[in-house]
């Protein structure tokens, strides 16, 4: 048997509520690592940072933006 079918077996045996708990993990941990499918990628961000282009290198502008995300 493999993994994917331990699994499935293991949470058959879990009450409803809990199935809804591995669920979200699950869900959670394919966002964390970006697994995700589908969708392009986004780039609405592209010139958000204009305002600061004389006052800061791009590097300085890379820590900034850590900075602000709170990185």
């Amino acid at each position: 048997m493999g993994i994917s079918e331990e699994l499935i077996e293991l949470i058959k045996q879990l009450p409803p509520e809990l199935k809804e708990e591995v669920r979200d993990f699950i869900e959670f941990l394919i966002e964390k690592r970006g697994l995700k499918k589908g969708g392009k990628l986004r780039q609405d961000w592209a010139g958000a940072l204009e305002e600061y282009r004389d006052q800061y290198s791009s590097l300085d502008l890379q820590k900034k933006a850590l900075e602000w995300r709170g990185d």
